[in-house]
């Protein structure tokens, strides 16, 4: 059979695998090793199967996405969170709409020191909840503020999607932490003006909270001293120069430990179950790096990635209208698949595309950060909606896509900055030394 036909036909049995609920990770290795068996013969396969899950799993490089992750769950279980959620209600609580500002100030802080969206809008959501429901905030508006403000896990730095792209396409991680770091405070203040717009509109949304006096306010700002601190010593010392991605990660995690064993808030029980999450979290995003890259070969020897490049390549059209199509593919793409999945299995085409077109790589990388968030909240998969229905089992799915889907206004107005203002992204990592 010709070998294009046989990527075609594995793409589809991809796709099918993925519809009937297979681990993605597990999805891809499958495909790519049975079609890679195909084209050459089973021996050559299973050499490569094996060699490309070693490979990923003893790789020094990707051991930087273990230490960031174990960064955020350590953080979480020494109490940051909740400090962070406390110090944020006291200074905008007493707002109309205030507890979601508040959500989405404390998301943001979060996401400095976490890297995960899920993982964002699960922490800061189990602290929200309870709250916005307390001061009966509309439950359409509560549970989309939550999900869509975790998605600043997966922009502002340290990002464990980040990190992927920057190993697939060799491009410096700390490069792609600091060009994420304006676009994710304009989106972050762009969901606050969407909160004011709402609550002006709809004053029942979201009742003011009790007011606070400018002593608890200063004392609050105080309390992100933590959040702060770990987000200038990992990320500040990557922007410096002083470590590697992976020691400043490391450095990280072992900074969110100390703080919980000076605050004693850190229990031998909350630190082995924030390990084992951590572990967990980091094994699937490299079994889902492994599984692409046993995919990956299987299509560069079916050449369809070589074909697809040529092809956009003689389409006249200006190179701008080519990038808009791409963007489109991943949003359309990102309705149905997850994130991370999405990045992995599309980088290896798309990246050479964009970068003969002249496009600057890390810039692209803050795009389709950017577009991959949109379907972390988009219906069918939309994870973060399903991670906060887990939170708030009485409010109907149907209600937190509706609530989602009005703030993701705010992150299309984002990706339109980045399109037309390509120095929000490119401006600080002229100054990185990694």
């Amino acid at each position: 059979m010709d070998p294009v036909v046989t990527g075609l036909i594995g793409i589809v049995v991809l796709f099918v695998l993925f519809l009937l609920r297979m681990p993605i990770s597990f999805a891809m290795a499958f495909v790519g090793w049975v079609g890679y068996c195909y084209l050459t013969d089973w021996g050559a396969g299973s050499k490569l199967l094996a060699r490309d899950f070693f490979e990923t799993f003893t790789s020094y490089n990707l051991s930087v996405i273990t230490t960031f992750v174990l960064m955020g769950t350590y953080a979480f279980a020494s109490g940051v969170s909740q400090r962070l959620y406390k110090a944020s209600y006291d200074i905008f609580g007493q707002l109309r709409g205030g507890l979601a500002v508040t959500t989405v100030a404390a998301s943001a802080g979060f996401a400095a020191i976490c890297g995960s969206t899920a993982a964002s809008a699960a922490t800061i959501g189990k602290i929200a909840y309870p709250e916005m429901k307390r001061y009966n905030y509309n439950d359409v508006f509560a549970t989309g503020c939550i999900a869509t403000s975790g998605t600043l896990g997966i922009l502002i730095p340290p990002s464990t999607i980040f990190i992927v792209y920057g190993i697939l396409t060799e491009q410096s991680i700390g490069k792609l932490f600091i060009a994420g770091i304006l676009p994710g405070l304009v989106m972050a203040a762009l969901f606050c003006l969407i909160v004011f717009l709402l609550c002006y509109l709809k004053p029942d949304w979201g009742p003011a909270g009790p007011p606070t006096t400018l002593v608890q306010k200063v004392k609050a700002l105080g309390a992100v001293w933590e959040a702060v601190t770990l987000f200038l010593v990992a990320i500040g010392g990557l922007f410096a120069g002083w470590f590697t991605p992976s020691q400043a990660g490391s450095i990280g995690a072992v900074g969110a430990l100390a703080m919980g064993l000076f605050r004693r808030s850190l229990s031998w029980r909350a630190f082995w179950e924030a390990t084992v999450d951590g572990v967990e979290t980091a094994s699937m995003i490299l079994f889902l790096i492994a599984g692409a890259t046993v995919f990956g070969h299987f299509l560069a020897i079916t050449r369809i990635p070589f074909i697809l490049a040529e092809w956009v390549k003689g389409l006249e059209v200006s190179p701008m209208v080519i990038l808009v199509i791409i963007t489109l593919i991943y949003l359309v793409a990102g309705c149905f698949i997850d994130a991370m999945a999405l990045v992995v299995l599309t980088v290896p085409i798309f990246y050479p595309i964009v970068t003969d077109l002249g496009f600057d790589p890390i810039w692209f990388g803050v795009l389709i950060v950017l577009v991959s968030q949109v379907g972390v909240v988009s219906p069918p998969v939309g994870v973060n909606v399903y991670v906060v229905k887990g939170i708030a089992p009485d409010v109907p799915l149907e209600q937190t896509f509706k609530g989602a889907v009005i703030f993701v206004l705010g992150t299309i107005v984002t990706i339109l900055l980045v399109f037309l203002f390509p120095q929000l992204a490119t401006w600080l990592p002229h100054y990185v030394k990694w």
